[in-house]
C-alpha cells in the first residue's frame, strides 16, 4: 500500500513540475543589452521581492498539514491513551497555529515599521525618517 502511494506522490511531483516548466516564463533570459551589473541588480531584486509570497505559502501549507497531523494524535491518544501522550498532539496543534498565524504576524509588525515610502526596498530618505531627537 505505501509503494503505491509513494509512486502516486512521485507522478504527481513530475506532473506538477512539468507543468511549472511549461508555464514559466523567460524570466532568467538575458535582456538586449547583455548582461551588465544594472540588470543582474534589477534581475536579483526581482527574484528576492518574490520571498515573502513564498514563505507564507509555506507557512500556510506547513500551518494546515501540522494542525491535521495534531488532530490525528490526539484522535491516537483517545484511542490508546497509553501508547500516545497528549502533549504530541497539543505540540503539533500549536506549532502549526503558531505557523497558520506567522504570515498574519508578520504582516502586522511590516505595517507598524512601515515608513510609508512607495516601494518596499530601502532608500537613503527612509533611512533617515526615523529621528532621534528629543523635541
Amino acid at each position: 500500500m505505501f509503494n503505491k502511494t509513494k509512486t502516486s506522490y512521485y507522478k504527481l511531483g513530475a506532473a506538477m513540475t512539468a507543468g511549472m516548466l511549461m508555464t514559466s516564463s523567460s524570466a532568467h533570459a538575458a535582456a538586449a543589452g547583455g548582461n551588465n551589473f544594472g540588470s543582474i541588480a534589477s534581475n536579483m531584486t526581482g527574484s528576492v521581492s518574490e520571498i515573502p509570497g513564498l514563505l507564507t505559502a509555506l507557512a500556510y501549507l506547513f500551518g494546515i498539514l501540522l494542525g491535521a497531523l495534531g488532530v490525528m494524535k490526539i484522535k491516537d491518544h483517545v484511542e490508546n491513551p497509553t501508547q500516545t501522550p497528549l502533549k504530541d498532539g497539543a505540540i503539533r496543534l500549536a506549532a502549526g497555529g503558531a505557523l497558520f498565524a506567522l504570515p498574519i504576524v508578520l504582516e502586522a509588525m511590516a505595517e507598524t515599521i512601515d515608513t510609508g515610502a512607495a516601494s518596499g526596498s530601502a532608500s537613503g530618505a527612509s533611512l533617515y525618517s526615523v529621528s532621534f531627537a528629543s523635541t
